[in-house]
């Protein structure tokens, strides 16, 4: 499972990268708080940070069902697929709102297995 912890923690590193690049953005386009809308390359940088922690919410639980059900060194390698998807998105995000979706897919891919495959093992492991 400590590959589980460290793909975890890596998830959250990209995480914090995003809030960073967010902040550093509502500076720059001079969005001041509390305002979530007022410039476009702004409100691209908020909504990768928050469809990032949207997808967080079933990334992080889907980790630990998938890695303690299923196997830690698939859920680590489908964890990475999810980080890989995360940067993708905000790569297209930021440059075309429109190509962001080869990254959701990946990100959307990796979650359902991990969440689908999670529940699985753990049904599998009552019979």
């Amino acid at each position: 499972m400590e590959w589980v912890a460290i793909v975890i923690g890596l998830a959250l590193v990209e995480y914090s990268v995003f809030v960073w690049l967010c902040g550093q953005a509502r500076g720059r386009q001079g969005v001041p708080a509390p305002a979530t809308v007022g410039d476009p390359i702004y409100e691209r940088y908020f909504r990768i940070q928050m469809n990032t922690v949207e997808q967080l919410v079933l990334f992080l639980p889907g980790m630990l069902l998938f890695g303690w059900y299923v196997s830690p060194t698939w859920a680590s390698a489908v964890g990475l697929v999810f980080i890989l998807g995360r940067a993708l998105f905000a790569r297209g995000y930021l440059r075309d709102p429109a190509t962001r979706g080869p990254g959701f897919g990946l990100t959307l891919l990796a979650n359902a297995i991990l969440v689908w495959g999670g529940l699985i093992g753990a049904a599998i492991r009552l019979l």
